[in-house]
C-alpha cells in the first residue's frame, strides 16, 4: 500500500525548534523549547530531531522551478537576470533564519552520541547529508561563506567567523556526504521514507559534478576530486541493479507518464521520493500549472533534436515553425511530452464527456506567456484538479539524472567517452523516446548555444541532452553558474516565445480569441518583457549573490565582487 510508504516527516510528529531573533550569522540555539540535558537520550529522541530536515529535501519538476534562466520566460521577469537585483539592506539569504537549518544541525551532531544506541551514527549520516545540501545552497548562491561545524552561543568567537574559501568549504560538503553514504542504511533496510545510501549517493553523484566542473571552468583548481566522487556515486547506483529508466515501451507517453504517477513506490527509475495520499497529505500542482504565468522559451525549444537524431541546422527533416503543430513535427518526442501543443488533451476523466484538447496556445494568458506551455509533471486527470487535493507523487532523486551525471562527469576527467559509456548512459534516454542513439564522434552543431569558449561537439551534446531531459526539474541555473556559462543569457530568444505571423493572428480572431495586445518583434517572436530592446546582458558578478548590508556592518564581510 502507498500509505506505509509515505515519507517519514508527516507519519512521525514534528519536533519544532525555533530560531532566536538575533540578528547574528549562526546564533545560540535557545535553550527554552525544552529540556537539553533530558533529551538525545534515546532513538526516538534522534528520529524526531532528524525528521524536522526532511520538508527541505529537493523536489524535482515544477513549472517555476526553471524560471531563474534560459529554459523559461516567466512574466516577471527574475531580477538577478534582468539586471535589477539590488544588494539588499537585511536578509537577502543571509539573515538568521537562513542559516537556521545549518546551526540546527550542528546543534544535533555535538549531542547525538548521549544516546547509547548501536545506530546512533546513521541518524548523524542523515543530519550529515542535511548540512551538506544546506552549505552547498548557500556557497552556489555567495560563493566563500562562514564555515562553522559546532554548536555556538553568544559568546563564541565564530559567530562572526570570516567567510571561509568556498573550496574548503566544499570539501566538508563532500565529506558530509561521504560519511552519510558509508553510515545511511541500503534502501531495502531503511525505514519507509527515510534517507538511505542511494539516495546520499544520488546527492554525491549532483553535488560532485557541481563542484568539479565549478573548480575547472571558474579555474579554481583541484577539480579532479569532486568529479571522481561523483563519478563513483553514480557509477555505484548504476551498477546495483537497483534502477533502470521507466518504460512501458510508448516512447510518445512514457517520459510525461514518469511524472505523473501517484504511486512512485515501484517505479524503477525512483531513488527517494515524496509521497502524497489522500486525507493525509496533498499538493496541488496540476491546478496550480494549468495557470502559471510562465513558458518555455523560444531558446529552449530549438534544443530540440529531429527524429534523425540532429538539430535544426542540419536535420534532413523540414522545419516551420509558423505554426505549434507544424513546429513539433518530427521532434525528439519529449518535445509533445513537455509542451503542450495542439492536440494535448489537457483535460479528461469523469466529469469530462468529451477530452479537452489544447488547440491554439493561450498565448497571453495566465497559462503560457511564451505560447510554449510546460506541462511536465501536470496530469490532465481532472481529480488531480481539484485544489490542493492531488495525490501525485515527486521524485526527489531520479535515475535519469544520474545518468546524465555519469557521462558528464567521466567525459570531464577523461576528456573522451566510449561508444560503450555512451550505450549506457544517454542512450538510454535516448531510447527510451525512440531517438537515435549519441555517437562520440558526433558533428558539430553550427547554430549550437555560445557558452562564452570552446567545447567539443560531444560534450555540446552532453549538455544539451541534460537541458533537454532534466527541464523544470530545478537544476538549469546551478548549471548555468557551474560551467561558467552567463553567456547564455545573452540568447535573444531566452525571453522570446513562439512564432505569431499574420496569419496565425487571423486563425486566432477567427477561433475567438482576442491575440491583438500580444507583442512580437520583427520577426514575430512573441516580446515578454517590453523594457527589454532585444536580449538580456550578463554581467559575471551574477555569479554570486550580494551579501546584505547588515551583515558587512556587523562582520566586517567584504562585498562579493562588483556588488
Amino acid at each position: 500500500m502507498k500509505f506505509h510508504k509515505l515519507i517519514v516527516y508527516i507519519a512521525l510528529a514534528t519536533f519544532s525548534l525555533q530560531g532566536c531573533k538575533n540578528d547574528g550569522f549562526l546564533d545560540r540555539f535557545p535553550q527554552d523549547q525544552f529540556s537539553d540535558p533530558t533529551y538525545f537520550q534515546s532513538e526516538n529522541d534522534l528520529k524526531l530531531y532528524a525528521n524536522k530536515f526532511y520538508d527541505d529535501l529537493p523536489v524535482a519538476a515544477s513549472f517555476d522551478a526553471d524560471n531563474n534562466s534560459d529554459n523559461m520566460v516567466p512574466r516577471t521577469q527574475d531580477a538577478l537576470l534582468g539586471g535589477t537585483l539590488s544588494v539588499p539592506s537585511t536578509g537577502g539569504g543571509w539573515a538568521a533564519e537562513d542559516w537556521l537549518l545549518i546551526r540546527e544541525c550542528n546543534y544535533f551532531l555535538e549531542r547525538y552520541q548521549r544516546a547509547q544506541i548501536a545506530n546512533a551514527d546513521m541518524y548523524a549520516a542523515e543530519v550529515r547529508f542535511f548540512r551538506g545540501l544546506f552549505y552547498w545552497q548557500k556557497v552556489a548562491r555567495f560563493g566563500d561563506v562562514p564555515l562553522v561545524l559546532k554548536d555556538l552561543d553568544d559568546s563564541s568567537e565564530e559567530l562572526f567567523g570570516a567567510r571561509v574559501s568556498r573550496n574548503v568549504v566544499m570539501d566538508q560538503v563532500l565529506d558530509d556526504l561521504q560519511f552519510a553514504v558509508t553510515n545511511l542504511p541500503e534502501k531495502g533496510a531503511a525505514e519507509g521514507g527515510r534517507l538511505h545510501k542511494d539516495a546520499a549517493r544520488a546527492l554525491l553523484s549532483r553535488i560532485g559534478l557541481w563542484e568539479g566542473t565549478y573548480r575547472k571552468y571558474h579555474q579554481l583548481g583541484d577539480e579532479q576530486a569532486p568529479l571522481q566522487a561523483s563519478l563513483t556515486a553514480s557509477e555505484e547506483l548504476m551498477e546495483s541493479g537497483r534502477y533502470s529508466l521507466y518504460s512501458t515501451g510508448n516512447p510518445s507517453e512514457d517520459y510525461y507518464n514518469l511524472f505523473i504517477q501517484q504511486n512512485l513506490d515501484g517505479n524503477p527509475e525512483n531513488i527517494l521520493h515524496r509521497s502524497y495520499v489522500l486525507g493525509v497529505n496533498t499538493q496541488g500542482y496540476t491546478r496550480t500549472a494549468t495557470e502559471n504565468n510562465t513558458g518555455v522559451s523560444k531558446a529552449f525549444v530549438e534544443q530540440y533534436l529531429f527524429r534523425d537524431g540532429k538539430p535544426i541546422a542540419t536535420t534532413t527533416y523540414d522545419y516551420d515553425d509558423s505554426r505549434p503543430d507544424t513546429e513539433a513535427l518530427n521532434r525528439d518526442l519529449r518535445y509533445i511530452q513537455t509542451i503542450a501543443t495542439p492536440d494535448f488533451v489537457w483535460r479528461r476523466g469523469e466529469g469530462v464527456p468529451t477530452p479537452l484538447k489544447t488547440g491554439l496556445p493561450a498565448i497571453g494568458t495566465a497559462r503560457t506567456t511564451t505560447g510554449y506551455w510546460l506541462i511536465k509533471g501536470r496530469s490532465s486527470d481532472l481529480a488531480q484538479f481539484n485544489a490542493n487535493q492531488s495525490d501525485i507523487d515527486a521524485f526527489i532523486f531520479r535515475f535519469g539524472e544520474v545518468l546524465l551525471n555519469y557521462a558528464e562527469a567521466k567525459y570531464e576527467l577523461q576528456g573522451n567517452l566510449s561508444q560503450q559509456d555512451m550505450e549506457n548512459s544517454i542512450n538510454l534516454l535516448r531510447a527510451r523516446v525512440n531517438m537515435p542513439p549519441l555517437m562520440v564522434n558526433v558533428a558539430v552543431d553550427p547554430d549550437g548555444f555560445d557558452y562564452g569558449y570552446q567545447l567539443s561537439a560531444l560534450l555540446r551534446e552532453i549538455r544539451r541532452e541534460r537541458q533537454i531531459e532534466l527541464i523544470g526539474e530545478g537544476l538549469r541555473f546551478f548549471d548555468i553558474l557551474r560551467w561558467r556559462a552567463g553567456k547564455l543569457i545573452e540568447n535573444r530568444k531566452t525571453i522570446k516565445g513562439m512564432k505569431l505571423t499574420a496569419a496565425l493572428r487571423n486563425e486566432y480572431r477567427q477561433s475567438g480569441n482576442d491575440v491583438s495586445s500580444v507583442i512580437t518583434d520583427n520577426q514575430d517572436y512573441v516580446i515578454i518583457y517590453n523594457n527589454i530592446a532585444d536580449a538580456r546582458s550578463w554581467n559575471d558578478k551574477y555569479y554570486h549573490y550580494p551579501i546584505p548590508i547588515d551583515q558587512i556592518n556587523l562582520a566586517g564581510y567584504s562585498q562579493n565582487k562588483d556588488w
